[in-house]
């Protein structure tokens, strides 16, 4: 038997079920309460990156100094003054720890984020996983693999010539890195980097703005924030905005690869391409010497 609303006053109903009136009639957010709303969203959408990386970073540094003073035979909680001076190899070599270690944790982090709130489906929170709907091909991406090189080189290049900052071929690297933290270092860059930090900007963070924000307005969202999580700390106003501006395109891009794609290892590839190509840039000259 059919029944209604006034025949089964238990029935639990849904927006469907209601009549146009009644659907047309519900309460919705007063503008003051849904600006407030969207704002905090918005906040919580850079600190969730800040935190992780904050917190990576801290577990980084902590783990690496203990880890190396033990052994080295040092008591961790030794007051600086009374620290014995630690040789050059040491300091270079833990710095190198500190970053690749930082990239690990930070990738842990994001992962049980994405799996605390998205359940069962954080493989498709983050790109892991296959869209649910068709997308874009991937054969752009390999038309755009070759050409990325000569338009990223192209872009820093102009940018830091414009800012007048010294971001040319022919750097050197530390003669204190051993063969073993020179391989960790190359990782880092190539392998760690752009995989942390595609699952917290484009895999998670993505995620959290697309849930309130357009496609074009999420690429902008965590291109921004990626620029800002590269903002130098040496002192001066051009340095710390140099980094920044030179990643600009290359944000955008990773952004848009993963609106369109669906995917997240298409961001993490060429990330790691860029990466790869612009080391080979800078260091290439003083290797072939």
């Amino acid at each position: 038997m059919k029944s209604d609303l006034r025949s089964d006053p238990l029935r639990v109903v849904s927006v469907a079920d209601m009549p146009p009136a009644v659907a047309d009639a519900r309460p919705s957010k007063p503008p003051l309460a849904a600006g407030l709303s969207w704002f905090g969203r918005v906040l919580l959408l850079i600190a969730v990156p800040l935190a992780i990386l904050l917190l990576a970073s801290g577990l980084a540094i902590l783990i690496v100094r203990v880890g190396g003073d033990l052994r080295l035979g040092i008591d961790p909680f030794t007051i600086a003054a009374a620290r014995p001076r630690l040789p050059l190899s040491e300091v270079t070599g833990r710095g190198v720890m500190m970053d690749a270690l930082r990239q690990v944790l930070m990738a842990g982090l994001v992962i049980g984020l994405a799996a605390w709130a998205g359940g069962g489906a954080w493989r498709q929170r983050l790109g892991l996983a296959r869209p649910l709907e068709p997308r874009l091909p991937m054969r752009r991406l390999w038309l755009l693999l070759p050409l990325w090189p000569m338009i990223h080189i192209a872009w820093v290049t102009t940018t830091a010539a414009a800012l007048h900052m010294n971001f040319g071929s022919g750097v050197r690297l530390s003669p204190f890195l051993n063969p073993t933290m020179l391989g960790l270092w190359f990782a880092f860059v190539v392998v760690l980097a752009p995989v942390a930090e595609e699952l917290l900007l484009r895999g998670e963070t993505f995620a959290r703005a697309s849930a309130f924000l357009g496609p074009a307005g999420t690429i902008v969202a965590t291109a921004l924030l990626f620029c800002l999580a590269h903002v130098s700390l040496d002192p001066g106003a051009k340095s710390a905005l140099a980094r920044p501006l030179t990643l600009l395109p290359l944000a955008l891009t990773l952004g848009w690869l993963r609106w369109r794609t669906g995917r997240l290892w298409p961001c993490i590839l060429l990330h790691g391409w860029s990466n790869f190509c612009l080391l080979a840039y800078q260091l290439g000259p003083s290797l072939l010497r």
